[in-house]
């Protein structure tokens, strides 16, 4: 059943709970599937909200004693759930491509893109610098002091099981709070594996938490509204993320969200067209294309439209689907069926709305979706309107910057957008002018942990990695001194 997993010890069935694995549970087991190939991995004890409540209290005994831990002790077990994580890198990524789908060449850098924000975070823990002010009379001294904020929780999605986790775990436990996660349903191995070696590393009891469960809204309304809570931090579909910010709304907690994207890519007339081809493969089929910041509509110059076709269309075509674990492949499955009939049904939806299908398009209920690439696409149909979350290139047709532009800042996501040009005037003045959160310029991968991720909009709050990464899990406190 699991040929392909070489570190057994790394396969957890029971939720992270205050440093022991948690096997008491009253709602059953969760049996975990490949989506490749729709066989068992593994059955997951079912946590629900006593669980989460557990999970929520132990962090809030434990940040007693770690937010006291002094910054560099927290480097220091930082960086030992790094190594050990890099160290596990084969494994790890062997587990998200049996859980998730994605080729495990995809898995393997996941793991090490998770791992970058932890080695990053832990050497931010060192530099979260106060200030002193300038005071209005000389008897006083003005100083300002930042804090952790206290208890976090999480819910994270099924997409990047690992890094999701991580980028926002590493900058919690940096920053001297304690943290619970709940990770989707469909993907937690890879989180409790990641517990199993925050627990090899030292990382004390009750400061990262794990809760597996299927109850979505009990769970979901502990993170929220608990009131140890002190701040809560979600990675999903907008839609969701909204309800999400109205539980929090209730005890006014502290929130980021990272949500929907709708990415367009724009090529323009000026552009290295196979430059720009190989950034769009690159940023639309990773994950077949179940990425938040994946391009979701690509707009085209007219006057190079049917050049940049015809060599993306040939380049699509060189893609190969199948098993993660076959070395050959380049997309593998869909999480579901059901997400295969969503994104199939758009297909059919532009189709007759006068789109026109070049290649793909297949819906053979194998989980598996084809690369698949329409023309003749405008910003109306649904397929531009929504996240596709799916291997499908829209491909609309612009005449003027101006109009590209209005294109693709007419949506109500603002989580990424990518173009490629050489013109360094246009280059500015686009870059100023898209409404979103991260702009890639002739790059079509653009997310490290030196860099702030997130959106503008619907897309979302806060941002993750880079120095700005840890500001949402600290409280500024200004500290007046009189009759100096």
């Amino acid at each position: 059943m699991n040929n392909h997993l070489s570190h057994s010890h790394l396969l957890k069935q029971f939720s992270y709970i205050n440093g022991r694995w948690h096997s008491n549970s009253s709602l059953g087991e969760l049996a975990i599937t490949n989506p490749a190939n729709g066989e068992l991995i593994a059955k997951v004890a079912n946590a629900g909200a006593n669980e989460a409540c557990l999970a929520v209290e132990s962090a809030k005994e434990a940040y007693r004693e770690w937010s006291k831990v002094p910054a560099g002790q927290r480097s220091l077990l930082l960086r030992k759930w790094f190594d050990l994580m890099m160290s596990h890198q084969e494994a790890l990524g062997q587990l998200l491509t049996l859980e998730q789908g994605k080729p495990l060449s995809e898995a393997k850098g996941e793991i090490a893109y998770g791992a970058s924000f932890i080695e990053w975070f832990a050497e931010e823990a060192k530099r979260v610098y106060g200030d002193t002010i300038p005071a209005p009379s000389a008897d006083k001294r003005l100083v300002v002091i930042k804090q952790a904020v206290g208890v976090v929780t999480a819910i994270t999605p099924w997409n990047f099981p690992n890094a999701m986790i991580a980028r926002k775990a590493a900058a919690a436990l940096a920053a001297g709070c304690t943290f619970v996660v709940k990770p989707a349903a469909q993907t937690p191995l890879s989180a409790l594996a990641m517990a199993e070696l925050a627990d090899q590393a030292g990382i004390p009891a009750g400061v990262f938490n794990v809760v597996v469960g299927t109850d979505h809204e009990s769970i979901g309304k502990v993170l929220t509204q608990h009131p140890a809570v002190a701040k809560f931090t979600f990675t999903g579909s907008t839609a969701v993320g909204k309800k999400l910010i109205s539980q929090c709304a209730e005890s006014v907690k502290k929130v980021s969200m990272e949500l929907g994207g709708n990415a367009p890519f724009i090529v323009f007339e000026d552009a290295d067209l196979d430059a720009a081809v190989a950034g769009a493969i690159a940023s639309k089929y990773r994950n077949a294309g179940q990425t938040c910041v994946c391009t979701n509509r690509i707009l085209v110059q007219q006057s190079v439209a049917d050049s940049f076709t015809q060599k993306y269309v040939n380049a699509v075509r060189q893609l190969k689907m199948g098993d993660g674990f076959n070395s050959h492949v380049n997309i593998g499955p869909m999480i579901s069926q059901e997400a295969c009939d969503g994104v199939h049904q758009l297909v059919e939806t532009s189709i007759e709305m006068g789109a026109k299908l070049l290649m793909g398009g297949e819906n053979n209920h194998s989980g598996f979706y084809p690369p698949t690439v329409l023309t003749a696409v405008s910003n109306d149909m649904p397929i531009a309107r929504s996240e596709i979350f799916g291997p499908v290139s829209p491909i609309i047709q612009f005449d003027t910057e101006e109009r590209a532009v209005a294109i693709a800042n007419d949506t109500e996501y603002g989580l990424a957008a990518y173009f490629y040009a050489r013109d360094i005037g246009r280059i500015w003045r686009v870059s100023e002018a898209l409404e979103f959160g991260m702009v890639g310029i002739n790059e079509g991968i653009i997310s490290n942990a030196a860099a702030p991720f997130g959106g503008m909009k619907a897309s979302g709050s806060g941002r993750e990695g880079s120095k700005y990464g840890l500001d949402d899990y600290l409280e500024i406190k200004y500290l007046c001194m009189g009759g100096i």
